[in-house]
């Protein structure tokens, strides 16, 4: 009868505010906690069906339906630790427990967190003081990162640092801005050589030396030849076969082109590129291109009235050194940086996004899982896609807000009662009823 299904419904009503005082003390809780996702209950109605004009009405209830709002983004929190890691939009960092390092991503569901404080340990692994390891793609030697495939984990691997580890960046490629005194061309001129020493870095890091020498060409006339041969020695080799290149240069004496390169001819070695105005040449250490400028380029060799002078000479490569500090940028590049000031890609860590970022699985230490709900997963690139970047120094704060719940809290309160008074009125009429015998 219907004072039944009143009982029926206060007993749901008392469940269903127990479920929101649940969700609202987590929600307190985990005020301070970074990257905690709040939880949110709705009430739905149930109601039972009856026939229509019957004049009989029987309480269905109310049901508590509990949603960690996931999608949900904390404001971020800066930190004095570079990889204090947070992610600014959508997306979520791939991370697993540190005790299934040694069975590998690939026999356990993707695990996701929005932030982490992450903390090189004792073999070099980042990892948060829960346990929960940073993942991501390894760099090639020279810094890429290979192709990977973005549906599944079979390509992240643990990032692992060595914070003793040292590290040599090779010379690969050299500018040369340098003057040549236009008169030693001139009829009468004595053709002294002018020679530069540039230092270079080999591959392990050994400090090394390109000799190169310009020898004026002599005037056969009335007027500057403008002509020079340039020879290219590598010290690193042996002196009876170390000269890796010689060319033949001339040089514009006429505007708007005064004193930049008019031809440059292979004599020996590598041909010259005058599309980029480079000479692809071979040292003891390796493939090394060096820029004397584009033909018509003041920003290469020249030839002006002036004296002999290196005026522009930059390359790349350092010496060895060690590891000073190690940071991730927007897209999710981490780099260590050397106190050489040499700059190397070490991993690239991708975001992981689901299309139902709500139906995530919730577990411990604010991770997530896929679960059928959510959808599949896909690695992203930071900032492509949906996702937004990656930050560092910073960490997400929790999405609760205090002042809200504890006005929840109230109405779950004052709810609650409501219900355990439907309750006791409920018990009153019945013992009503039961009073009609005596």
């Amino acid at each position: 009868m219907s004072i039944s299904s009143s009982l029926n419904a206060g007993i749901a009503g008392l469940a269903a505010n127990a479920t929101r005082l649940a969700g609202i003390s987590d929600n307190i809780a985990n005020s301070g906690t970074y990257g905690y996702k709040r939880v949110n209950t709705e009430f739905e109605s149930l109601v039972i069906s009856q026939a229509r004009g019957a004049g009989l009405y029987s309480a269905g209830g109310v049901r508590g339906m509990s949603t960690r709002l996931i999608d949900e983004k904390g404001a971020l929190v800066t930190s004095s630790n570079a990889l204090d890691i947070a992610t600014t939009g959508r997306g979520m960092l791939p991370v697993m427990p540190s005790v299934l390092l040694d069975v590998g991503m690939g026999d356990r569901p993707m695990m996701m967190t929005s932030t982490g404080s992450f903390r090189p340990d004792a073999e070099g692994v980042l990892r948060t003081d829960s346990g929960l390891v940073l993942m991501g793609w390894p760099a090639n030697a020279d810094g890429t990162i290979p192709v990977q495939t973005r549906d599944a984990v079979g390509g992240l691997r643990p990032v692992v640092l060595n914070t003793n580890q040292t590290s040599a960046d090779p010379t690969t490629r050299m500018s040369l801005g340098i003057n040549l005194p236009a008169g030693a061309t001139r009829p009468g001129a004595i053709p002294t050589p002018q020679s530069a020493t540039i230092e270079y870095f080999g591959n392990l890091g050994t400090s090394e030396n390109l000799l190169v020498t310009f020898t004026p060409t002599p005037a056969t006339g009335a007027l500057p030849s403008n002509g020079w041969t340039m020879e290219i020695r590598d010290a690193a080799m042996d002196p009876a076969s170390n000269l890796i290149g010689s060319y033949a240069l001339v040089f514009n004496d006429q505007p708007p082109s005064s004193g930049t390169l008019s031809s440059v001819t292979t004599l020996t070695g590598p041909a010259y590129d005058p599309a980029t105005g480079e000479l692809p040449l071979q040292v003891q250490g390796g493939p090394m291109t060096i820029g004397i400028g584009r033909l018509g380029d003041r920003n290469g060799l020249t030839q002006f009235a002036a004296d002999f002078a290196p005026t522009n000479i930059t390359k790349n490569g350092s010496p060895v050194g060690n590891l000073a500090t190690v940071e991730i940028d927007e897209q999710g590049m981490l780099r260590a940086t050397y106190d050489t000031g040499f700059i190397r890609t070490l991993y690239q860590i991708p975001l992981v996004d689901v299309p139902n970022l709500n139906g995530l699985t919730a577990l411990n230490n604010q991770t997530y899982q896929v679960s059928t709900t959510s959808g599949s997963f896909f690695l992203w690139d930071a900032g492509d896609g949906p996702t937004g970047a990656i930050a560092g120094y910073a960490r997400e704060g929790s999405t609760t807000d205090v002042a809200s719940e504890l006005t929840d809290l109230i109405q779950t309160q004052r709810a609650y009662s409501s219900n355990a008074k439907v309750i006791q009125t409920v018990d009153e009429m019945l013992q009503e009823t039961t009073n009609i015998k005596r």
